[in-house]
């Protein structure tokens, strides 16, 4: 049995995907079939849920803190870095996509 990759970002969902799985799915794009999984927009919109819910975690433990709740200064610390990560990634996704859309609407037809 084939050993899933993984590819992680912070407070992102962990993707697993077989060499198997990978090829199957190439397979059926090149026969002109789907791929069978989720469109982008589902795949996109999975993501800023994900990050919104990272963000209000962070804020909830931090204004938690501040109102001296029983809550672990560590939590804070890695729930804050953890949100920032997911914000810098997003920022960086945003701005490729920006730059892949000039980039289209450069070309001539």
């Amino acid at each position: 049995m084939a050993t899933p990759v993984n590819a992680s970002v912070a407070g992102m969902p962990v993707l697993r995907v077989t060499p198997g799985e990978a090829a199957g799915a190439y397979a059926r794009t090149m026969n002109g079939g789907d791929a069978a999984g989720p469109d982008f927009g589902a795949v996109l919109s999975q993501a800023v849920d994900s990050a919104i819910a990272t963000s209000a975690n962070a804020e909830r433990l931090a204004t938690a803190a501040l109102k001296g709740k029983n809550v672990s200064i560590t939590d804070v610390v890695t729930s804050v870095e953890r949100a920032d990560a997911t914000l810098q990634t997003a920022s960086a996704l945003r701005d490729r996509m920006v730059q892949a859309w000039q980039t289209i609407m450069q070309m001539t037809i």
